[in-house]
């Protein structure tokens, strides 16, 4: 009948806009998925060329640590874990113990500021001690006195704490090697805006122990990019599915 007609033909138009419309949406989706699985490939380049520059840093000939006319071109990027050198008199009695937990269990960094000839202070984590080491008294054959030399790799400050952790200046509790925060808490002047990890030379009586830092860069983009690059086939798929759907004829 004519009226039954114009009924299906209005739904047969109606569910062919609706297939439409759902694979525009499914080749849309396709098209994101491609760009965002394109972006972790670049990133992926980057990460490897940035493991790739700091494994040439670590294992470069030590340079003497930037003074402060080069203070303001440092970048985490470029700089971090430079292997330098710096000589100077370490202020012990300056020293502050940040929280960590190495492969030697948890205790403290033990950072102390040493005075350069050119007047300027950098701090220096020279090392691991156990918790039950954290008192001077315990460790007090690691203080070396006068001009001492040490070699190290060169990081950048860690403002703020740790992971839920804020440090506490005012209570003396460290949860991050944060320069400027130490240096305004143990009123140091003219203080290089990176710190340097010793590495494992011995000190006097065993510690603190130093060349513990661990050099490693989280790499997941290859498998990000290809998790969206199998959505992107998927919604490929979809659309292919959806665009040759078809209702089947209904008995007359």
């Amino acid at each position: 009948m004519t009226g039954g007609r114009d009924v299906k033909g209005e739904g047969a138009k109606a569910s062919s806009r609706a297939r439409f419309l759902l694979t525009g949406a499914l080749l849309f989706l396709c098209a994101f998925f491609v760009a965002l699985g394109t972006w972790q490939i670049q990133r992926l380049f980057w990460k490897l060329d940035l493991i790739a520059r700091v494994d040439a840093r670590v294992h470069a000939d030590a340079v003497p640590a930037p003074s402060r006319p080069d203070w303001g071109g440092i970048t985490r990027e470029n700089d971090e874990y430079l292997r330098v050198t710096a000589t100077g008199t370490f202020s012990h009695d300056k020293s502050v113990l940040v929280q960590a937990v190495t492969e030697r269990g948890a205790g403290f960094w033990v950072l102390t500021p040493m005075r350069r000839e050119d007047g300027t202070t950098v701090l220096v984590n020279r090392g691991f001690v156990p918790a039950d080491r954290r008192d001077r008294t315990a460790r007090a054959a690691g203080e070396t006195p006068g001009t001492t030399g040490i070699t190290g790799l060169m990081r950048i400050s860690e403002p703020g704490g740790a992971f839920l952790r804020s440090n506490d200046p005012a209570s003396d509790r460290w949860f991050s090697r944060d320069v400027a925060a130490i240096a305004a808490a143990q009123q140091l002047t003219d203080v290089a805006p990176y710190f340097i990890d010793a590495d494992a030379t011995p000190n006097p009586g065993g510690l603190p122990i130093g060349g513990l830092t661990v050099v490693s860069f989280r790499n997941s983009h290859l498998v990000y990019a290809l998790t969206w690059f199998a959505l992107a086939a998927m919604s490929v798929g979809g659309a292919y599915l959806v665009f040759r759907s078809r209702k089947r004829p209904s008995a007359e």
